[in-house]
């Protein structure tokens, strides 16, 4: 498990962002996208990044901390 003390960068923060959702079709994401532009977006999406940070980041989020958030940089600031 990772911890916070050995931060990921963006870039894998990214990659463990597209396994915890899961797209059907591969999509491009960097810091600056917008997460209700992405195409499968939805509560399960949801639901897979709240685990994400559970298991990965052992922090707790929730469905609130993901609406205050706008791009894949914000999601990654939580982690922080």
């Amino acid at each position: 498990m990772d911890t916070l003390s050995s931060m990921d960068t963006i870039e894998q923060f990214i990659e463990k962002f597209l396994t915890a959702v899961d797209f059907q079709e591969p999509v491009e994401v960097v810091a600056g996208t917008e997460l209700r532009a992405l195409p499968e977006w939805d509560s399960l999406a949801a639901l897979g990044v709240i685990v994400m940070f559970d298991v990965e980041y052992g922090r707790t989020i929730t469905g609130n901390d993901l609406k205050n958030c706008v791009t894949i940089a914000d999601l990654y600031k939580l982690a922080a």
